[in-house]
């Protein structure tokens, strides 16, 4: 890293603290209330990296978590820093509109504040309480890059709302009311009654997949990513309170930095590729978001681990599908999986199989994974199935290569109709995703059509935006299509779409060379992806073609575009 951030790794807090030229630190400390004389200094400093912002409902209450952490560490023996970083974004309210674009680079963003914070304030370990898409991978990032003690907790998954219904029941509605089979007054009920409270979206969207995931992983506790924000005060559709089980939760992440601290396990004692592998077993077992595998190649980049998109294909191959849940079974949400036993009985049942590469002899924050699976619940044979009824023999995620992506594309395999596993049609073209939104409304897309959509790259966009608009339209509309894009899925996103097509157009990728009417192969099978046009006259159409012109000079964004790299990669910076 750097030579401050060795020094903390080595020294923590001491470097506040020794010596009487460190006295001025420790008289601002005094007048912040960290101490309450220079006799606290001898006490452990942690910091508490809150997320807490009220234009994110899942993170709305994170304050009230906030302030039950202070409380646990303080009682633990610990002078309590507490941060909150800014740059969260709520995907679902930035679909749609240009502020999409800042939402995967945010996760660079917020890595970043949270090196700056403990590098400008030294601690000794520290806490992350998130929620949402980016700001998840953000902290499980920062912990991988400072490789101090440290502990992620969530929020957790808000409760389904009236009928069972999510955030994507109204996208879809959208697409409904488009086609005339939704009324205003529908549309705008499900808007009333879809998202009942605080908590991260409630199927198995991107920000609870990563939470999933992090149990798997080992830097999160049994629960994390299943145990609900709130509960009904008086029984469904009562109004909500918080939930007494998540309010624990964050008193046990306090005890379990403690633990960390105390054994000096750090997270890159954690952080593994077979720690990774073991998240991938989860997510395609559980059918998770396909931006798991964007946010999980970041991580192991973090972590200075190589890993490819082909062994993720092995992983997936290997791991039957044995949980849906909404998108891909809109009936079934992230609180049916706890009441199913959670993440362990997940886990318990994939380890009955043998041969997913699946390794419970790992460390965690809390034990060993084997002491969490171990004690974890039988499935209920129905939200969990055992491997006998398996979904599917293959995980929910699969990797396409071929000549249109031949770094690699992703498609969520959980969420496609088995009769279009397989498909072929004439490529409908648009340049961006507000493009394509207005076409599937005005009814441009066809049944038989491959929706393409480029220059939605991590450079291309830029920014990556998720396309839960467009896809969230052809489902709602009935359109029996394919899309396929450089860009990237929302979690919500269910039906026959391949994001991540690597290299993307922007970097001169062959997808920037389809045409209109180009026929398109897709076989999420044999894990293939192929423009029906010859090597040669792909090669001829991207020499002619000019220069990309970059969307955004200015800003933020124009400083993201010039240093991220391509999906395959996890769209991270260069440098």
């Amino acid at each position: 890293m750097n030579p401050g951030i060795e020094d903390i790794r080595k020294r923590g807090s001491r470097i506040l603290k020794d010596g009487m030229k460190m006295l001025p630190a420790a008289s601002l400390m005094k007048a912040e209330g960290l101490i309450r004389s220079l006799e606290d200094l001898s006490k452990p400093i942690v910091t508490i990296v809150n997320s807490y912002t009220t234009q994110i409902p899942g993170h709305a209450h994170l304050d009230k978590l906030g302030a039950v952490l202070k409380d646990e560490l303080e009682s633990l023996g610990f002078s309590v820093w507490y941060t909150n970083v800014g740059g969260a974004i709520c995907d679902g309210i930035a679909m749609g509109h240009f502020g999409m674009k800042y939402s995967l680079p945010s996760r660079e963003l917020i890595t970043d504040q949270i090196e700056t914070i403990v590098g400008a304030h030294p601690c000794d370990g520290w806490i992350g309480i998130g929620n949402c898409d980016k700001i998840v991978p953000a902290m499980l990032n920062a912990m991988a890059r400072l490789n101090i003690p440290s502990v992620y907790v969530s929020g957790g998954p808000m409760l389904a709302g009236a009928g069972n219904t999510d955030l994507i029941s109204v996208f879809e509605g959208v697409g409904l009311h488009s086609v005339g089979k939704l009324s205003d007054q529908g549309l705008r009920q499900l808007a009333e009654t879809s998202c009942p409270g605080c908590g991260s979206c409630s199927g198995m969207f991107t920000a609870n997949s990563m939470n999933c995931l992090a149990e798997a992983i080992g830097l999160a506790l049994p629960g994390n990513g299943t145990i609900t924000a709130e509960v009904w005060t008086n029984g469904p559709g009562s109004g909500t309170r918080l939930n007494p089980e998540r309010l624990e939760l964050v008193r046990q992440a306090g005890r379990a930095l403690k633990r960390c601290m105390e054994k000096g396990l750090r997270p890159l004692d954690i952080l593994t590729r077979q720690a990774l592998d073991n998240g991938f077993v989860l997510d395609v077992a559980m059918g998770g978001s396909t931006n798991t595998v964007l946010h999980g190649l970041a991580l192991a980049h973090s972590a200075g681990i190589a890993y490819d998109l082909d062994r993720l294909n092995q992983i997936s191959l290997r791991t039957p599908n044995i949980c849906k849940v909404a998108p891909s079974r809109p009936e079934v949400h992230v609180e049916d999986v706890h009441r199913a036993g959670g993440i362990g009985a997940i886990l318990k049942e994939i380890a009955r199989h043998g041969g997913t590469g699946l390794d419970l002899d790992v460390p965690t924050i809390a034990g060993t994974l084997a002491e969490y699976v171990n004690a974890a619940r039988d499935p209920d044979g129905e939200v969990i199935r055992t491997l006998d009824r398996a979904f599917s023999e293959t995980g929910g995620l699969a990797v396409l290569f071929g000549n249109l992506a031949p770094r690699g594309s992703v498609v969520k395999t959980a969420g496609v109709d088995p009769s279009m596993m397989e498909f072929e049609g004439p490529a409908r073209i648009y340049e961006s995703q507000e493009a394509a939104l207005e076409g599937i409304l005005r009814r441009e897309v066809k049944d038989g059509d491959v929706v393409v959509i480029r220059y939605e790259g991590p450079r291309g966009g830029p920014g990556m935006q998720e396309m839960l608009s467009p896809t969230s339209a052809l489902s709602g509309a009935g359109t029996r299509a394919a899309l396929i894009t450089d860009g990237r899925f929302s979690g919500g996103t269910r039906g026959l779409c391949v994001g991540h097509v690597a290299p993307e157009a922007a970097a001169g990728g062959p997808i920037a060379a389809v045409r209109e009417g180009d026929r398109i192969y897709i076989n999420a099978i044999e894990r293939k992806l192929e423009l029906r046009v010859s090597g040669e006259e792909i090669q001829r159409r991207l020499q002619a073609l000019p220069p990309f012109e970059p969307k955004v000079t200015r800003g933020w964004l124009a400083r993201y575009l010039r240093h991220v790299t391509s999906a395959d990669t996890g769209a991270v910076f260069e440098i």
